[in-house]
């Protein structure tokens, strides 16, 4: 990896959910591959989600009929691809008739069952609330339901990235792009980790630096970006359960967006996002008291149940890298992704680059990366992942059966441990199982069902180096462990880190 004559196909430039994905897909074309981010995997935009694949009810109020459209197909086409990370969740719109009349609601929701080809998702219908079993406030006697999907969105990441490193592609984490430059036809990249600075090669640059893409192209590449990017913050809430059952609510306020409440983990309820637009340093990205009050307020004119800051249990807040399309509302930015192609001088190596886009159409984006770039590797294999399981989907039956196979299998552990683990690794949980026959075998736990050979796993596998990586995107444990658990575990990954250097030198 360190040599610098290493010659890939494509290098590709960010590890979130869009360099992930075409990695992947590149790698099953037949094509060499180079992926590095900067930090973790998932660890700016593509963790800090509402963790939905859904198709954007309220995008057809914008008229984005094209990216509704795909997006609906992809949630079915995603479900059958990794259906241990992602499942069907029912939402349900309470009505509020004088911010969206009911024949314009019923109008969309036609829509939303008929763009896209739907087998699995159920279909919508009206629904009356009984103020003795519903969580809403008592006002509140109607609304709609419909079908979208949950998912673990920084695990989606991680998948792509172990399927592309499984089909001979090479991705690094914690590597910073320093430069890029043009030279007899092909890229030369120079690149620095904690051990140093080295150089590859590759035939064509992949910008998928999201809320950076044009900031490296600018700095890095020292070249005139063709878009504009405009950030716009996305902040979340984390409060205990706010209601009984698993469906989410989608919640109309008067500035005509809408906000989720979501079960989350099964002990929490996520609630967001904001629109607001961002302009200062994406990696300091944090929550206002602003959309603090926002979300609160939003959520106390619908539940019966009031809460106050005093009951957030923690918050994120990311940016979305939106292609700048001078709208003057955030809420009303497109969400489609524009790629731009640059052979500028004419005939050198290419440069796509990734602007905007969104977690539910990524696979789409990813192919329509490839046929960007099919000009200029004629050889590149037919598109694939259509059909393709991302690691963990193997021989898939359900997360209860998987679960009561580990159960099985290695007594004294709980049915909970038992479905976070079918849930995260799907048929993958064999590969830290191994041979152990009792949770006692699995090494020292950390706490919350957290052994060290799940640790060790995530380490030697999924790319974790520090114990935000494994409680934050890997496991989200982060949400059960102290400050002093979380220092044994760093403590931990310290001596683990230091052990694996001294083996690779011997």
């Amino acid at each position: 990896m360190h040599d610098n004559q290493t010659l890939y196909d494509i290098a590709v430039i960010g590890g979130g959910i869009n360099g992930a994905g075409i990695a992947a897909d590149a790698a099953g074309r037949g094509l060499s591959v180079f992926l590095c981010e900067k930090d973790d995997l998932a660890s700016h935009t593509s963790s800090a989600s509402s963790k939905l694949i859904h198709g954007g009810l309220r995008y057809l109020e914008h008229k984005e009929f094209r990216l509704v459209r795909e997006a609906l197909a992809e949630r079915e086409v995603l479900l059958a691809k990794a259906p241990h990370i992602i499942r069907p969740m029912r939402f349900i719109m309470p009505h509020q008739p004088h911010l969206r009349p009911a024949w314009l609601i019923r109008t969309g929701l036609f829509f939303y069952d008929h763009l896209g080809k739907r087998e699995k998702l159920a279909g919508s219908n009206h629904v009356i609330f009984r103020p003795e079993d519903s969580p809403l406030k008592d006002e509140i006697i109607r609304g709609f339901e419909y079908s979208d999907c949950a998912v673990d969105d920084a695990r989606l990441v991680v998948l792509n990235a172990m399927q592309a490193r499984e089909l001979s592609a090479q991705v690094v984490t914690r590597t910073r792009c320093l430069s890029a430059r043009r030279e007899a036809g092909i890229w030369l990249i120079e690149l620095e980790n904690a051990q140093g600075a080295y150089q590859i090669q590759a035939k064509a640059l992949v910008n998928a630096a999201g809320p950076w893409v044009a900031q490296f192209i600018q700095q890095a590449l020292q070249l005139k970006a063709p878009y504009g990017i405009r950030l716009i913050q996305g902040s979340h809430l984390i409060v205990p359960k706010l209601y009984e059952g698993d469906k989410a609510y989608i919640m109309q306020n008067d500035d005509q967006r809408i906000v989720f409440a979501i079960p989350y983990l099964s002990r929490y309820t996520l609630i967001g996002t904001t629109d607001k637009e961002y302009l200062g340093d994406p990696d300091q990205v944090e929550i206002t008291q602003e959309e603090v009050m926002y979300l609160l307020d939003v959520c106390n004119d619908h539940f019966k149940t009031q809460l106050t800051a005093a009951d957030i249990l923690s918050t994120f807040s990311g940016v979305r890298p939106l292609c700048d399309d001078e709208s003057d509302n955030p809420a009303a930015v497109t969400r489609d992704y524009t790629l731009a192609l640059s052979r500028q001088p004419e005939g050198e190596a290419p440069l796509l680059s990734v602007f905007g886009g969104k977690l539910t159409t990524y696979r789409k984006l990813a192919e329509a990366a490839l046929a960007h770039l099919q000009a200029f590797f004629p050889e590149m294999a037919k598109p694939w992942t259509a059909k393709s399981l991302l690691p963990g989907a193997e021989n898939w039956t359900s997360v209860e059966d998987l679960a009561a196979q580990a159960m099985q299998k290695v007594s004294g552990v709980p049915q909970a441990l038992a479905e976070r683990w079918a849930h995260a690794y799907g048929a993958r949980l064999w590969s830290f199982l191994n041979q152990a026959s009792s949770v006692h075998e699995l090494g020292f736990n950390f706490g919350h069902g957290l052994y060290a050979q799940e640790v060790d796993y995530l380490v030697e596998y999924e790319w974790a180096v520090s114990s935000e990586d494994i409680l934050k995107r890997r496991t989200k444990l982060y949400l059960q462990f102290t400050d002093p658990e979380i220092q044994v575990l760093d403590e931990y990954l310290v001596g683990l880190h230091e052990r694996r250097l001294q083996k690779d030198v011997a």
